[in-house]
């Protein structure tokens, strides 16, 4: 299965959305290479980076799901490597 290396940059807004987010994450998991967060506390603001190698249309289904939770953005940036990841 042809797969590529993508950041998902996330901003997290909106507190309440954070267990709805980490479900996402989860669902996601099995592509996941790291992830780290950072609180921005004098904005009231969570910063995400999502490292992840999946197919394309895995990267783009996540960051969509995430990006329509209430107040949190999500943007993909792919690699243009392409691999195959073994199922």
């Amino acid at each position: 299965m042809e797969a590529r290396i993508a950041v998902i940059s996330i901003i997290v807004e909106d507190t309440n959305s954070v267990e709805q987010l980490n479900a996402i994450l989860h669902e996601y998991g099995q592509y996941m290479i790291g992830r780290f967060g950072l609180p921005y506390r004098t904005r009231g603001i969570n910063i995400i980076c999502a490292v992840m190698e999946a197919p394309q249309d895995c990267i783009s289904a996540m960051s969509g799901k995430i990006g329509r939770l209430k107040g949190v953005t999500a943007k993909a940036t792919y690699s243009n490597i392409k691999t195959n990841l073994e199922v």
